[in-house]
């Protein structure tokens, strides 16, 4: 038995929901530890190379991408074929759908797999992750899928994959740090149930700059916009201008919001990889807004000349390259 394993669970998209273990937050879990490595036992390490996770919106990687890039931290897949089997679950609907009967089955896994979402979008503190109380919960939830499509195809194969990433790292024999889909956590627990987890940590500056920026990322009706937009402004980063001039659209300020973008686009804003997309994308359209027709469509073109840009960017491009955006209402 292995002693000194930390396993971090990661969120995906779900980590906007987490003020206390937003993606700085795993990095933070990562350095407290002061490993050079970390492993990552739902990716193989071709789905790491060619960014596959971009298209997840798997957020912990796209924190770690700039660091792996400068050479601070060195993160290495485990998960063997890991995508092509968890795309077997993406098509494993579509395939219960045509079998005779299969509609009633599909409704029952849909509403398992709603069961299993709704108790991840519950906003938790890092050391309530490594409790015992919700691997169990979370257990329980993803074991009414296996009770009605079995383990395999439904799962993305979960047990396969984690019992060959447990071999390779009781074959490596050191105490890693590794990092873990948070769908995927309780089977590896089941092969390290000593493993530490999440540890409740002083937040530092950069997991409430990154809690801030998720909560504008997620902006309601109800939130204090003033106060969001005036803390927002005091980041310094590209991030969070962008998002502070997504707050003057919706307010209806679209010259604040444009200018503010155009001031942005004039230094560096690479990182992260989704923010090009998104910020070509919405300069674009308010350059549409503006009637500035000739700079809009330059904008469109960028987007779209990128070598990756989120989906929702490249749809916001498309659409525009077609019709001048308009607000609607």
């Amino acid at each position: 038995m292995m002693w000194g394993m930390v396993i971090l669970p990661t969120l995906g998209p779900l980590h906007l929901m987490y003020p206390r273990y937003n993606a700085a937050s795993v990095l933070r879990q990562i350095e407290h530890r002061r490993t050079s490595t970390a492993y990552f036992a739902s990716y193989s390490p071709e789905g790491l190379e060619q960014g596959l996770w971009r298209d997840r919106n798997d957020l912990v990687l796209f924190e770690l991408r700039p660091l792996v890039d400068r050479g601070h931290i060195r993160l290495v897949g485990l998960g063997e074929n890991a995508e092509v089997l968890q795309h077997e679950a993406e098509l494993f609907a579509e395939y219960l759908g045509q079998l005779p009967a299969g509609e009633e089955a599909k409704r029952n896994l849909a509403e398992a797999e709603r069961e299993v979402w709704a108790y991840l979008s519950t906003p938790r503190l890092p050391q309530e992750l490594a409790s015992a109380g919700f691997v169990e919960g979370l257990r329980e939830r993803l074991g009414q899928v296996v009770e009605i499509a079995g383990e395999g195809p439904a799962t993305g194969f979960r047990a396969e994959r984690m019992a060959q990433v447990a071999r390779k790292l009781q074959e490596d024999g050191d105490a890693p740090v590794v990092l873990v889909d948070v769908l995927d956590y309780p089977e590896l627990l089941r092969h390290f149930p000593n493993a530490e987890g999440p540890l409740d940590l002083e937040p530092s500056e950069e997991e409430r700059a990154r809690a801030l920026m998720d909560r504008a990322w997620r902006l309601d009706e109800e939130d204090e916009w003033r106060s969001l937009l005036a803390q927002l402004m005091e980041i310094a980063r590209p991030e969070a201008r962008f998002l502070a001039a997504q707050i003057y659209l919706a307010a209806g300020q679209t010259s604040d919001a444009l200018a503010l973008l155009e001031d942005l686009a004039k230094d560096d804003f690479s990182q992260p990889e989704y923010l090009p997309g998104y910020l070509l994308a919405r300069l674009g359209q308010l350059y549409d807004l503006a009637g500035n027709r000739e700079r809009a469509i330059r904008s469109y073109r960028g987007v779209l000349a990128l070598s990756w840009a989120p989906a929702e960017a490249r749809e916001i491009a498309q659409a525009g390259m077609r019709t001048p955006f308009r607000v609607e209402g």
